[in-house]
């Protein structure tokens, strides 16, 4: 039985799993580096720990400090939150060799999935339509020379142990291979600790869709709809929404119908998402799945209304879904815009620094996930993000008007934001008009 949690992580998304076991009657233990002692979640929960230094590799990544606090504090269970450790199959394992819960997939199917590569030949077995590609890593450049060729370019270059849109290199003709396929290989090294790569054929203007999954530990697998997550930057997603217009309702079951094959195909416990890219025909491919929760998890709770973080505890503690496929129903529209401390005038540099005045917007199906506060002082150490705006309507159209009105209330004085940009994405009549794809912010931006 879960009594007591651990959050491996910080900001909006510490907090956000604070008040759902709070909700729960869960005792909440909170870890934070030397930078983070004035955050909020350090606050917020019952207990807090200091577990390093500012650097991530030293604090939120240090697993040795977060386990020794775990077992100082007779935790029951660690939620890793995205990001940091959440997809550590090592963290995992370790969690589960010190009789400690590991709010996630079991550690082999991290280990699974996490491998991009051997995500693609499971996908595969299972059934799952996947883009033309290497069979597997691609270890010579000679080899990656003769798989381009033969799928034909352009191509992606992508990292094994890749995700979050990081390593990942378009390349559209032999020339360029020659000239990047190392460079790949030593980026992927210094961020992933893995020099592996492969190869996969590139959807141009593709739309970015995925399906948001719960499975228990009795087999049974939900989806809850997808979300359109074609709005990034730099493979970055800067806007989220659900449902997609994009989607007919045939495709919408059909694609939610494979996500839980898929799930099941690998034995999948807790919260994740398989992600898809749609080309312009409608023909859609595997790229990914995360195990993990995902950052824009609010705006399938808005239209589902699952919680889904509550979900992910219950099925860690054992508990069945107390729902199934048919009792899930979708309900208006909700967008999710990502707040970050950065300016999109300069290139889109980072803004840490202190907030001297914050204003919070409210009214009816709007949603703020902030660890702000006025007086706080963002450290320069982490990621950019510093809240999510989420809005809830009956229509898109009234989501998105309904979102502008929030985002024109929303002050946060002392650093810069990308809040005008994210109007000025709102206000687009392509963006309105649902016609877009993952190339529409560079074209904005050109």
């Amino acid at each position: 039985m879960i009594k007591k949690v651990l959050i491996a992580n910080r900001g909006e998304i510490a907090i956000r799993i604070i008040r759902a076991c709070k909700e729960l009657n869960i005792k909440t233990v909170a870890v934070y580096s030397e930078a983070d002692k004035h955050a909020l979640h350090v606050g917020l929960a019952d207990e807090a720990v200091c577990i390093g230094p500012a650097s991530s590799s030293k604090s939120y990544l240090n697993i040795k400090n977060i386990i020794e606090a775990s077992c100082l504090l007779n935790v029951d269970a660690i939620h890793p939150g995205f990001g940091f450790l959440s997809e550590n199959s090592k963290f995992a394992k370790i969690c589960e060799e010190t009789n400690i819960t590991f709010i996630g997939p079991p550690y082999k199917i991290i280990d699974t999935m996490g491998n991009k590569s051997e995500a693609r030949k499971t996908m595969k077995n299972a059934g799952v339509p996947i883009t033309p590609g290497s069979e597997g890593n691609v270890d010579t450049l000679m080899e990656a020379l003769e798989i381009a060729e033969k799928i034909e370019y352009p191509i992606m270059l992508k990292a094994k142990s890749g995700g979050g849109g990081k390593e990942i290199r378009l390349v559209k003709n032999a020339e360029e291979l020659k000239k990047v396929y190392d460079i790949v290989k030593t980026e992927a090294k210094i961020s992933f600790n893995d020099e592996k790569i492969y190869i996969e054929k590139f959807v141009e203007n593709p739309r970015h869709i995925e399906i948001q999954i719960l499975a228990d530990k009795q087999g049974n697998v939900v989806h809850l709809g997808e979300r359109d997550c074609s709005v990034q930057r730099r493979n970055q997603k800067i806007i989220e929404e659900s449902p997609s217009e994009f989607l007919t309702s045939k495709l919408r079951n059909q694609m939610g119908a494979i996500a839980v094959k898929a799930a099941k195909s690998v034995g999948y416990i807790n919260t994740g998402k398989i992600e898809f890219l749609m080309n312009k025909n409608k023909n859609f491919y595997f790229m990914e799945m995360n195990t993990r929760l995902q950052v824009e998890h609010p705006v399938t709770e808005m239209v589902t209304d699952v919680d889904v973080v509550k979900e992910q505890i219950k099925i860690a503690n054992g508990e069945k879904l107390s729902f199934k496929q048919s009792d899930i129903k979708f309900r208006g529209h909700s967008i999710e815009c990502r707040i970050n401390a950065e300016n999109p005038k300069k290139n889109f540099l980072p803004s840490p620094g202190k907030i001297e005045e914050l204003h919070i917007p409210g009214g009816k199906d709007v949603r703020v996930d902030t660890a702000l506060y006025t007086g706080y002082t963002i450290p320069h150490n982490y990621d950019s993000m510093i809240a999510k705006l989420i809005v809830h309507d009956k229509t898109r159209l009234e989501a998105i008007n309904k979102m502008k009105r929030a985002l024109s209330e929303l002050v946060i004085d002392g650093i810069d934001t990308n809040i005008e940009f994210l109007l000025e994405i709102l206000n687009n009549t392509d963006f309105v008009k649902s016609n877009y794809d993952t190339s529409f912010v560079e074209k904005l931006l050109m």
